[in-house]
C-alpha cells in the first residue's frame, strides 16, 4: 500500500477546502449550473436520475483496513447503508446529498482517499492488475509505475482540458488482466533482448458507441522515458483531438482516422523533442516512489501448515469455494483470496457497511490490512497464508462474500442502468437478476466453467459488453427496454470485440437466450476443458444464431428497427 508523503496529503486537503467553497458559493446561488458543473465533475460528482452520485478514486485498486472501515462510516452516515465497486476499480456512493459532499471528501482525506479526476475531460485514475505484485507470472510489481503516473497526471496544467477523458492501464503479467487494450493508452512492462526493463505502448483502444482495440505503437521503450512518451502520444491528442463532436472526441477515434502509422510518427516526431528534457524520469524518483510502499513480512516457513490440504480434502464446500475463488501467489505457502460481490438478490459489485467493516477486520488479521478492487466488481485479499484459508472461507460465507462463482457464469458485470444512470436506456440489475435465478445452481454453473457475461444499459459501455464472451446492451425501442446480444468478446491477450447476434431481443426474453446460447456451447463444445469462448471461435456464430433465432417464438425486433 503506497503510503501519502506530507505534499500528498496537503495536495488532497486543500483539494476539499476549494470545493467546499465552491459548493457553498453554488447552493447560495452564486455559481450557476453550468458553472458548478465542470467544477463537481473533477471532484467525482455526478447528478444521476434520483439522486448525485459520487465516485471515488481508488489508485490501481488498493485499499487499506481504514479505507474500507471510512467508506462503512460513509455508507451509514451519509448515504444508504453501501456502496458500488465499479469496473474501474473505483468506488461509487449512489446517494449523498450534495450539500454534505464537501463532508465527505475531508473524512476521506483523513484516510489518504479522493476523488480528484474521478470525472471531466482529464486523465482519469490509473489502474492495472488487481494480482500485481503478488501474481506469480508477472516481470515486476506495476504499481509503483502507476502511482508516479498518477502524481504525474494528476492537475497536470497542459492536460486538464482533454477533447474526452482519457485512461491509462499497466500491465506486467504474462496474462493481461488490466484490459490493456481497451484503454487509450495501455502500458505492458516488458524486458528486451539485451534484458533492459522497459515497455511495449499501445494506443486507441476504448469501448462505448464506438469500440475499438488500442495499437501497438511502440515495441519497446526505455524506462526511465516513460513520461517523455506518454506526453508526446497526448500533446499529439490535445492538438489533433475532436471538440466539436462528443462521441468522436476519444483518441481512438483520432488514432483511426489518422492511421496507426501517421499516429505513430506524429508522437515519435513530438518525442525526439521530449525525450531528453526535464520528462526524464529519474532512478531516484522511481525508487523513492517504490520505498512508499509497506514491505510485508512473509514468513512461508509458518503459512502452510498443511491444514489447508486437509480442510480441500475434508470439506466439499470448502473444496468447490477454493477451486473457484483462490489464485497462485508468487510467496509459497500464501495465496490471493477472492471475495465474491455476485451473490443472488445482490446488485453486482454493491457492498454493505456491515461487509465493510467485517472485511477490514479480516484484512487486518489475514492479509497485512489490505484489500483490492477489481475490474470484474469483486474484491481480493492478496496476502493470506494458506493455512489462515478455511477461517477466512468461513467468515466469508458468514458476511454472504463467499459466493463459489469467480468467473463463472454468475459473476457477470453489470453497471447500474436504469436504476441510477440519467444516460442509460435500459435496466441491467433487474437483467443481472434474472440471469441468476435462471443459473442458480452452482454445479451447472461448474460444468458450464469459464463464462464473462457483461452488460450495459446504454452505449456508453459502462458495463463493458462488447468485450463479454455474452454481451449484452441495453437499447431503447419505442419507450420499451431491449437488449442487443453480442458473443465472442475478450478484453484479456487475445483481446477482441464481440459479434453481434442480430436483432435486439425483448426484456422478458434475455434469460432464455442466455440459455439458448449455453445450450448451444454445451452441444458444441468438444470436451469439458473447452470454454464457451474458444468453443465459439471454432464453431462461429451460426450455431448459436440458429438457436437464438431461427422458429423462436421470443419476440423480436426487425433488423432494420433494431
Amino acid at each position: 500500500m503506497y503510503r501519502y508523503d506530507e505534499l500528498d496529503q496537503r495536495l488532497v486537503d486543500e483539494r476539499v477546502a476549494q470545493f467546499r467553497d465552491q459548493t457553498r458559493r453554488f447552493l447560495a446561488g452564486k455559481l450557476s449550473e453550468e458553472e458548478f458543473r465542470s467544477l463537481r465533475l473533477r471532484n467525482g460528482l455526478y447528478i444521476q436520475r434520483f439522486a448525485p452520485m459520487l465516485r471515488l478514486a481508488v489508485p490501481y485498486g488498493m485499499l487499506s483496513s481504514a479505507r474500507l472501515r471510512k467508506l462503512a462510516h460513509i455508507a451509514r452516515a451519509y448515504d444508504k447503508g453501501y456502496c458500488h465497486v465499479t469496473t474501474r476499480q473505483n468506488i461509487q456512493f449512489n446517494w449523498p446529498k450534495l450539500e454534505q459532499v464537501p463532508d465527505i471528501l475531508a473524512e476521506l482525506a483523513t484516510v489518504q482517499m479522493h476523488a480528484i479526476q474521478t470525472s471531466g475531460n482529464c486523465i482519469r485514475n490509473t489502474t492495472t492488475d488487481h494480482l500485481a505484485g503478488v501474481a506469480a507470472d508477472e516481470l515486476v510489481d506495476p504499481r509503483p509505475y502507476c502511482e508516479i503516473t498518477r502524481q504525474w497526471s494528476t492537475f497536470h496544467p497542459e492536460f486538464n482540458w482533454l477533447p474526452r477523458k482519457f485512461k491509462i492501464a499497466f500491465s506486467s503479467s504474462t496474462l493481461d488482466r488490466a484490459a490493456i487494450a481497451v484503454h487509450d493508452i495501455g502500458v505492458h512492462i516488458v524486458r528486451n533482448e539485451a534484458g533492459e526493463l522497459g515497455y511495449s505502448i499501445f494506443v486507441g483502444g476504448g469501448l462505448g458507441r464506438m469500440p475499438m482495440l488500442a495499437h501497438k505503437i511502440r515495441e519497446f521503450l526505455p524506462e526511465l522515458d516513460l513520461f517523455s512518451y506518454l506526453e508526446s502520444i497526448l500533446r499529439v491528442y490535445n492538438r489533433l483531438g475532436r471538440r466539436d463532436n462528443i462521441h468522436r472526441a476519444r483518441i481512438k477515434v483520432l488514432v483511426k482516422s489518422l492511421g496507426p502509422a501517421k499516429f505513430t510518427e506524429l508522437v515519435e516526431a513530438e518525442w525526439a523533442q521530449l525525450k531528453d528534457s526535464y520528462l526524464k524520469l529519474q532512478p531516484q524518483d522511481l525508487e523513492r516512489i517504490k520505498s512508499r510502499f509497506d514491505q510485508h513480512p512473509y514468513d512461508s516457513a509458518s503459512a502452510d501448515d498443511g491444514s489447508y490440504e486437509a480442510h480441500v480434502a475434508a470439506d466439499g464446500r470448502f473444496a468447490s469455494w477454493a477451486k473457484r475463488n483462490l489464485r497462485a501467489h508468487r510467496q509459497p505457502g500464501y495465496a490471493a483470496v477472492f471475495v465474491s460481490l455476485k451473490a443472488p438478490g445482490v446488485a453486482p459489485g454493491d457492498i454493505t457497511h456491515q461487509q465493510l467493516d467485517a472485511l477490514a477486520d479480516l484484512a487486518d488479521r489475514y492479509s497485512f490490512g489490505e484489500v483490492r478492487t477489481t475490474h470484474d466488481q469483486n474484491l481480493v485479499l492478496a496476502e493470506v497464508p494458506k493455512k489462515d484459508v478455511y477461517a477466512v472461507w468461513q467468515r466469508l460465507a458468514e458476511l454472504g462474500l463467499a459466493t463459489p462463482n469467480i468467473g463463472l457464469l454468475t459473476d457477470l458485470i453489470c453497471c447500474p442502468g436504469l436504476d441510477f444512470c440519467s444516460l442509460a436506456n435500459a435496466g441491467s440489475i433487474g437483467v443481472a437478476q434474472d440471469i441468476f435465478d435462471r443459473f442458480e445452481d452452482l454445479d451447472y454453473q461448474h460444468d458450464i466453467g469459464e463464462l464473462k457475461i457483461k452488460m450495459s444499459g446504454c452505449m456508453n459501455g459502462c458495463g463493458h459488453h462488447s468485450v463479454g464472451h455474452i454481451g449484452i446492451l441495453g437499447v431503447d425501442k419505442h419507450g420499451e427496454e431491449w437488449y442487443q446480444v453480442t458473443l465472442g468478446g475478450s478484453a484479456e491477450n487475445d483481446a477482441t470485440l464481440g459479434d453481434r447476434t442480430g436483432p435486439s431481443i425483448a426484456r422478458a426474453g434475455i434469460a432464455d437466450a442466455v440459455e439458448k446460447l449455453i445450450q448451444v456451447y454445451l452441444e458444441q463444445r468438444q470436451d469439458a476443458e473447452e470454454t464457451f469462448l474458444a468453443t465459439y471461435r471454432r464453431v462461429g456464430m451460426a450455431p448459436f444464431k440458429q438457436r437464438l433465432y431461427g422458429g423462436a417464438e421470443a419476440e423480436v425486433e426487425s433488423e432494420v428497427a433494431a
